[in-house]
This record gives structure tokens, C-alpha cells and sequence, in this order.
């Protein structure tokens, strides 16, 4: 595939890789520290995918994830290029790391600190510290073991994970059990119980319904913390990037994908919708994983048919508002959950009987409780968040009647008046995320983590009818989220290097 050049030396291979999203920015710095040409082509005007931000008077919007969960993946990350995460931007640990609303005069504000968040538990139910000791020492074997003997794994073969240690672990991993059961064994009050559970509402099931495994997520957070790197989450985009040129990677934004060129099973490059083609020896995929399938490749080199897309279960979109306020807002604090619904009844309108939900839950974010400096001196900026099924029908009345539902609930609870001090709003939503980022059916988190779509029983990370083709990002493995993602970039870059490095 790779030309001889006038010295007589083997040229670099070219890499392009669709999308500057987390998988797609860490695929593209390990290919290029492996030696390879890597161009990254973004449809949109910024880098980052669903984790961009915009700016509006002094109000600094993160478009998507704003909680930075999992810190050791991060550093990691750093690690490969002999970086840390300090070198590109600043990380506060909170404390409080976030509050749930239950009702009005009812709130239970996490703490940091393991010794406080024990006492917390006793308070609702005494002699539960015990349990929540087991319940975390549970959750960091998982996590330990997750995270280094299956996440890793590019999951192509079933027999990646024939190995004795990983077999045996299979039960200790509770696969095959839920967290609802798992959780409802060791705690009886439910005000702990939804606590438990809330981690596991963005991953695609009911907690009834998804493996007991992802109580990893609850040592995530409970253990290793919730943190947030000054400026917004963008600043991890921003580090990226620095990096990613900094090893050589260039980046063509506007420029929006039309096709894959495909000869003799290769691919020889992509076509932009202007009419460009960018030759490459490799081609990776970062975008929507469907779209790269339905749209970009002709039908004879897909993986998978129409009728498999329709069959998945996705995981949940959003509607999201990004609100300015002219004054500081009392009773929130950076991360604050609105439980003063019926969970199980938001769960099955969700996963089981997707509708718009009749009285959701809902999480609010203000970084401005942190972070001066992404409102202006005496603002706060607001990020609101509704959890819903992925394919509903998205319209300007929809979006209008939830932010006056969801208001009239953040006033109450919150014991103050918003909506007359709000000079700045924008909502986001199915439609949206189709345009901005061709998500399948407007999902926001990819692919759920259920049973059994997990690990080989994902869409594979490499085309099989396209040699040089791979995919990375939220839809393939390891699965949906900011670290997984950036594990994503790496797991495919490694089967590339594996597989061409040395052609």
C-alpha cells in the first residue's frame, strides 16, 4: 500500500480519520506516535463532537459530557505520550461532589470523603456503612478488572476472552445478575437505592435489566471522585488537539464526509461533500457508526443491514438547555440531580415504552459554582438535562413545555425565581444531535450496555469487507461514556498498528 519515496525510505502511511470526537482525537495521537501521516476531517467548525462548546456573552457553554468521572483513564491517556494532565489543563476535585433532590426540603449532598459519606448512609439507614463497605469493595474489583482485562480487549473473537482468569472472574463480575437486584440485596431505603442506581440510567436498560458488573460505576464515583478541570470539559478537547499537532496530526474542519472510495476491498481515501477526495492507505471511523455504514459506504461494503441498526438498542438521547442568568443562584451547587419523580416510571418510559416522559427527572450543571470563568461576574450558567428515549418526534412546542415543566420544579426546590432573570437560552435536542452529528435515531450516548451487546456482541471495530477500514467511538467497544472512549482510540489504533504498521 505505502509508496517508496525519493530517498529510498518507506513513506508514512496515511490515516484519515472521520470526526475529532474523544475516540477519534485519541486514535488519531497513537497512530501518529506509531509512526503514521494522520489527517482528521471534522464536519463541524470545531473540534470535539458532542463535547464542543460555544460562547455567548461571556457564557461559556460545554456542549455535552460535564462529568469527569474515572481520573486514572485520563492520566493514563497523558502517559502514553510521556504527558500528564496537568500539562494541559487544571483539575479541581469537588466536594460536595453533587446533590440529589428528592422534594422539597429533602436533599442528600454527597461528600468526598469516605469516613462522611458512611456516616451519610448510616443516617438513612443505620447499619448500612457495612454494606456500602462491601457494596465498594465489590465495585473496585470489577472496576480493576474491567478496566484492565476486558475494556482493552478489541472484542473480535470470543476466544479473546478464553483466558483461565477472565473465565473464572465471569460470576465474581456478577454478569449475569442486575444491579437493581444487586443493589436491593444490600440496602433497603430507596432515597440510597435510586442513589445506587443513577449512574446506570444513561447506559441503555432499566436497572433491572442491566449487569450487576456496572456497580464499577458507583466506585467511580463514590471512591475515585467526581472532578472537573477548570474552564469546562472542553479544556480535555483542547489538550487533545494540542497534543494530537504536537505529534504531527492535522486537522481539516467543514469538511463534511459524502463517501468512502472503495477498490478491490481497500479503501483508497474519502470524498467530501464539496467534491475533495484525501487519499489514504487507512481509513477510521470516529463518526456515527450507522452513518459511516448507511450513508458513506456502499451497501456491498457494510457490516451490517438496515434491519440490524433497527434491531439495536440504543442507548437514551437528551434535551438539553444551555441557560444564562443575570444574578447568582442560591441552593446548587455544581452537579445537582432532581429526584422528585418517579424513577422507575422515567426508566420504563425510557427503555420500555418510549415516550416523552410524563414527569421526568433532571440534572442540572453549574460550572459557575466552580468556575468564574465561564459566566460573567454575578451570572451563573446553567446546563439542564432530561434523560429520554432516542427516536421521538422533536418539535419547538415539546422543547418549550418540558424547560417550563422542569423550571417550575428547579424554582420550587430550589426555593428562588429563575426564569425572569434569563438572558440567554438554547435548547438542544433529537434533531440536533441527527444534524450536528448524524446520531442514529438522535441518540446522545451510542450504543447500551446491555447483556448482550457487550464486549464481541458490539458492532466490531474493523470493517470485515473493507481490510483497511476500522471504526472507533461510542457504538463499538468498549461502549458509551468519555473514558471509553478514549480506551476506543487506543484499542483500534493498536489492531492497526498490529495489522499494517509493518507494510
Amino acid at each position: 500500500m505505502t509508496k517508496q519515496n525519493v530517498s529510498g525510505k518507506k513513506a508514512a502511511q496515511k490515516v484519515i480519520v472521520i470526526g475529532s470526537g474523544f475516540a477519534s482525537l485519541s486514535a488519531a495521537c497513537h497512530l501518529a506516535a506509531a509512526g503514521l501521516e494522520v489527517k482528521i476531517l471534522e464536519k463541524n467548525s470545531t473540534a470535539g463532537g458532542r463535547a464542543r462548546q460555544f460562547s455567548h456573552e461571556g457564557f461559556v457553554f460545554d456542549m455535552g459530557p460535564s462529568w469527569y468521572w474515572m481520573p486514572d483513564v485520563f492520566e493514563q491517556f497523558f502517559a502514553h505520550f510521556g504527558k500528564k494532565v496537568s500539562d494541559y489543563y487544571d483539575l479541581k476535585r469537588l466536594d460536595p461532589s453533587y446533590i440529589v433532590h428528592f422534594g422539597p426540603n429533602d436533599a442528600m449532598s454527597l461528600p468526598a470523603d469516605m469516613n462522611a459519606l458512611e456516616a451519610l448512609f448510616e443516617q438513612y439507614e443505620p447499619g448500612s456503612a457495612v454494606n456500602l463497605r462491601k457494596f465498594l469493595k465489590e465495585a473496585a474489583y470489577k472496576y480493576q478488572v474491567g478496566m484492565r482485562d476486558f475494556v482493552q480487549k478489541p472484542s473480535r473473537s470470543l476466544l479473546e476472552f478464553a483466558d483461565f482468569r477472565i473465565l473464572t472472574s465471569l460470576f465474581r463480575l456478577q454478569m449475569f445478575s442486575s444491579i437493581s437486584k444487586h443493589v436491593r440485596a444490600l440496602f433497603r431505603n430507596e432515597k440510597l437505592i435510586q442513589l445506587l442506581e443513577f449512574p446506570v440510567l444513561f447506559l441503555g436498560a432499566t436497572p433491572q435489566k442491566t449487569p450487576a458488573l456496572y456497580s464499577l460505576m458507583n466506585y467511580a464515583d463514590m471512591s475515585l471522585g467526581t472532578w472537573y478541570p477548570m474552564g469546562g470539559m472542553h479544556k480535555i478537547i483542547e489538550g487533545m488537539v494540542s497534543l494530537a499537532r504536537e505529534l504531527g496530526v492535522s486537522f481539516e474542519f467543514n469538511h463534511e464526509i459524502a463517501k468512502i472510495d472503495v477498490e478491490n476491498g481497500l479503501a483508497t481515501g474519502v470524498t467530501t461533500s464539496t467534491g475533495a477526495f484525501y487519499p489514504a492507505d487507512l481509513v477510521v471511523g470516529g463518526a456515527d457508526y450507522q452513518h459511516i455504514e448507511s450513508t458513506l459506504l456502499a451497501p456491498e461494503y457494510r457490516n451490517y443491514s438496515n434491519k440490524y441498526w433497527e434491531d439495536r438498542t440504543m442507548a437514551p438521547s437528551c434535551l438539553l438547555y444551555y441557560v444564562g442568568v443575570d444574578k447568582r443562584l442560591k441552593n446548587l451547587l455544581h452537579h445537582n440531580l432532581f429526584f422528585d419523580a418517579d424513577f422507575g416510571r422515567h426508566a420504563h418510559e425510557i427503555y420500555e415504552s418510549p415516550q416523552w416522559p410524563d414527569k421526568p427527572l433532571f440534572y442540572v450543571s453549574a460550572p459557575s459554582v466552580t468556575d468564574p470563568s465561564v459566566a460573567p461576574e454575578g451570572c451563573e450558567n446553567l446546563f439542564l438535562l432530561i434523560p429520554v428515549a432516542p427516536g421521538l418526534e422533536d418539535t419547538e412546542a415539546v422543547r418549550d413545555r418540558y424547560f417550563e415543566l422542569i423550571m417550575d420544579r428547579l424554582e420550587q426546590l430550589t426555593e428562588q425565581s429563575i426564569r425572569p432573570h434569563i438572558v440567554y437560552k438554547r435548547s438542544y435536542a433529537h434533531a440536533d444531535f441527527v444534524s450536528d452529528y448524524h446520531a442514529f435515531r438522535g441518540n446522545a450516548y451510542g450504543l447500551a450496555n446491555t447483556l448482550l451487546q457487550t464486549a464481541f456482541l458490539k458492532p466490531g471495530l474493523k470493517n470485515r469487507k473493507v481490510a483497511n477500514l476500522y471504526y472507533t467511538g461510542q457504538t463499538t467497544v468498549p461502549g458509551p461514556g468519555v473514558p471509553p472512549s478514549l480506551i476506543s482510540g487506543e484499542v483500534v489504533s493498536r489492531e492497526v498498528v498490529r495489522e499494517w504498521g509493518n507494510r
